[in-house]
Order: structure tokens, then sequence, then C-alpha cells
């Protein structure tokens, strides 16, 4: 993928910086109707949406930088740090939202305006909705962790949404007010989980964990099949290590050869293999070493 591509993908991020400002007026507009703590805890998780997306704008800007002399892998690890950012900040809303829906248990207030304030939060939930789809289909299209977590983080807010209206109905229908902040504080406890998988997610990426099983099978596939059509005494590999970074794959392994080749047939092997990888898997970079099938220290693994 070139810096060019990588570029666009920021423009993603400035619809969910202009979908956060219109809900952040939205809901504090039914909060201030409505009195509601409920309401209140949803208006701050739009906050921390629009927090959210100026780092993930931030971060695609940086991960479409080439690399350079000081990262001669380039800057894709930025979006891990934009997801770890967006994780922390859930954790401070969800704090902030308890502590006030505490207060609340302990200091009930009639609801006002219930009608309204809540129609009002529907139409913020319908724009975050939507834009939510709109994220998560291109995260998984262009691999970002950075735009599929904002777009899961907008589609939680949907969910916490709908939970808050239908808390605030109930205590418009039953008069029992000790319901809205206890709904708060389940809105908060969902909140934390969702920045608790976020931040669980990133650090994976940071700490450069291993491509998932499925793309694990499609490698070991590529290779079988050369293996299978030169010949397993003839080529083989093994010392294999792989890694993600952002929306790059990177993998490294050995392949064997007979010691006698030229370097010209097994650089042509080399090219044939790594050709095949890319083909199969997208944005993957490879790194082949080439060993002597006959040298028993080809065969020496990396764990040990």
């Amino acid at each position: 993928m070139d810096a060019t591509h990588n570029r666009d993908l920021s423009r993603w991020a400035l619809l969910s910086i202009a979908a956060a400002l219109v809900t952040i007026a939205l809901k504090s507009s039914a909060w201030l109707i409505t009195g509601s703590v409920g309401l209140l805890s949803d208006a701050a998780e739009s906050v921390v949406n629009l927090v959210a997306a100026v780092v993930a704008f931030i971060a695609l800007r940086v991960a479409a930088r080439p690399a350079d002399d000081d990262h001669n892998f380039g800057h894709s690890k930025s979006e891990y740090f934009s997801a770890v950012i967006e994780g922390v900040m859930i954790v401070v809303a969800a704090g902030v939202i308890i502590y006030t829906a505490v207060d609340r248990l302990l200091n009930p207030r009639e609801l006002e305006s219930v009608g309204i304030g809540l129609a009002v939060s529907v139409i913020a939930s319908v724009v975050n909705g939507v834009v939510a789809w709109l994220l998560i289909r291109a995260g998984r299209r262009h691999r970002s962790i950075t735009l599929e977590a904002d777009g899961r983080h907008l589609l939680t807010d949907v969910w916490t949404t709908a939970g808050v209206v239908i808390g605030v109905a109930l205590v418009a229908l039953t008069g029992w007010l000790p319901l809205d902040p206890i709904i708060a504080i389940g809105v908060a406890i969902n909140i934390l989980v969702v920045g608790y998988l976020l931040i669980k997610r990133s650090t994976a990426g940071l700490m450069d964990s291993a491509l998932d099983d499925e793309d694990l099978a499609v490698i070991e596939d590529v290779l079988e099949r050369y293996r299978a059509e030169v010949g397993p005494e003839t080529v083989d590999f093994h010392d294999i290590r792989t890694r993600e970074s952002g929306h790059l794959r990177f993998l490294q392994l050995h392949m064997l050869v007979p010691g006698g080749w030229s370097v010209q047939r097994g650089h042509d092997a080399i090219e044939e293999v790594e050709t095949a990888l890319r083909a199969a898997l997208d944005e993957l970079v490879v790194t082949v070493h080439l060993e002597p099938i006959e040298d028993p220290r080809a065969y020496e693994s990396w764990r040990r």
C-alpha cells in the first residue's frame, strides 16, 4: 500500500470527527432538556468519540509516511498508539459516568421533557450507526485497526444510546428515579469492557504478536504447494516467523535448497515463493533466508 492510499484513510477519520461533533451537540441537548444522568453518560461517551477521532486522524497521517532513515520499516505502528489512547479515554469517561451516577442515586431528580430528549438522542444514534458501519467496512477493507476500532467504538455508542433511551423511557413510565443512574452505571461498565478490549488488541500489536491461525494456514498452504511441485527432498522451509504492524503483515522464513545450486537459481526460487505468498495475502512483506539443505546448521530453530 502506498503513502497516497494511506493518506486517503485519514479522510475517514475526518468523517468520524464530524459525526462526533454532531452527536455531542445533539446528546448534550437531550441531557439539558431532560436532566437524565443516563443521557449525560451517553453525551460523555460522544466526547470520547471526538478525542478518539482526532487521535485516529493524526495516527493515520503518521502511518501514511514512507519509510525513512529513522524508521526503516515505515510508520504503520502509529495506528496502535491511536487505539491505546482511545481505550484509555474510554476508561476515563466510564469513571466520570459512574461518579455522576452514584451522586444521582444519592440525590434523585425528576426528569423533564423526556419525549423531546429521547427523540434528539435517537437522531444522534442514527448518525453514529451510519458512520460506524462505514468505518468498520473501510477498516476491514484497508486492514486499518484505527478505523475499525473507531467504528466499533461508535457502534458500541449506538447500543449504549439504545439502552439509555429504553431506561429513560421506563423512568418516565414507572416514575422510579433510581433506574436512570442504575442504567448509567450499566452503560459505564459496558464502556469499560470496550476500552479494555481496545487496549488489549493494541498492545498485542505493539508486542509484535504473530499472525492469526487463518493467515498462518494460508502461508503454510503456499509453502506446501511449492514443496510438492519441486519435491520436499529438494526444497523445504522452516524457522517461520510472523508479525503484524498496522495494516502490514510481516513474514520471514528460511528456504532450504541443494547446496550445489547457483546463486541465480536460488534467487529465482526465492522470487517465485515470495510472489506466491504476496498473491495469497495482501500487504505481506516477505524476507527469505536461503540455506543449504544438506547442512545440519540450516535446521536450527530460533526457539532455543
